[in-house]
């Protein structure tokens, strides 16, 4: 007598009989056919996924250069020499203001104070020059034309008024300044300094 197990196995390696019509047989519920997997479906759909995000990133890339308006008939203007185009190139980078004003502001318990306004103005004017706020970290940067010395305050709503002065020299390119800002809210009994 064979064991179960024995004719499980036989039972599976006997190949199974053709239908004479062109359709499958239905598929038996106690037989367990092997797992198939699809590598060429898995690789089609991944070239496709690869040919919609790529090949309009690469034919962008690929595009001619715009022509300047003008006359099409009109042979095009010589190029400027290398010489001019340094020049040009540097009177652009000479725009951006030298030396760099950084920061970072406090409150009354020693954490990152996110929010508050900061106005700088050069020393002895009225109006301010530039008004920003701290980020998320409480630290704030602006650039400024050097040899001017400037005012920076720090403002913020229940807290005192507070400034420093920075003078923006060619010896120096950044200078960075640490606000710590006091209450004006009297603190209440049970709250912990």
């Amino acid at each position: 007598m064979m064991s179960p197990r024995k004719k499980k196995t036989s039972e599976l390696s006997r190949p199974l009989p053709r239908a004479s019509s062109s359709f499958p047989e239905p598929i038996q519920s106690g037989v367990n056919l092997p797992r198939r997997s699809f590598p060429r479906m898995r690789f089609l759909l991944t070239s496709l996924f690869l040919c919609c995000f790529f090949l309009p990133v690469l034919s962008a890339a690929q595009q001619p250069a715009p022509l300047p308006p003008g006359n099409p008939s009109e042979p095009p203007a010589p190029e400027p020499p290398a010489a001019a185009s340094q020049e040009s190139s540097s009177k652009r980078h000479s725009k951006i203001p030298p030396f760099l004003i950084l920061g970072t502001v406090f409150n009354e318990r020693a954490l990152a104070f996110p929010g508050v306004e900061i106005r700088i103005r050069r020393k002895g004017e009225k109006k301010f020059r530039y008004d920003l706020y701290t980020n998320s970290r409480g630290e704030f940067a602006v650039r400024v034309p050097d040899g001017i010395e400037y005012e920076v305050v720090v403002r913020q709503k229940h807290y005192k008024d507070q400034s420093a002065f920075v003078t923006a020299n060619m010896a120096d390119v950044q200078q960075r300044l640490t606000f710590k800002l006091e209450s004006t809210v009297p603190a209440k009994a049970g709250d912990p300094k």
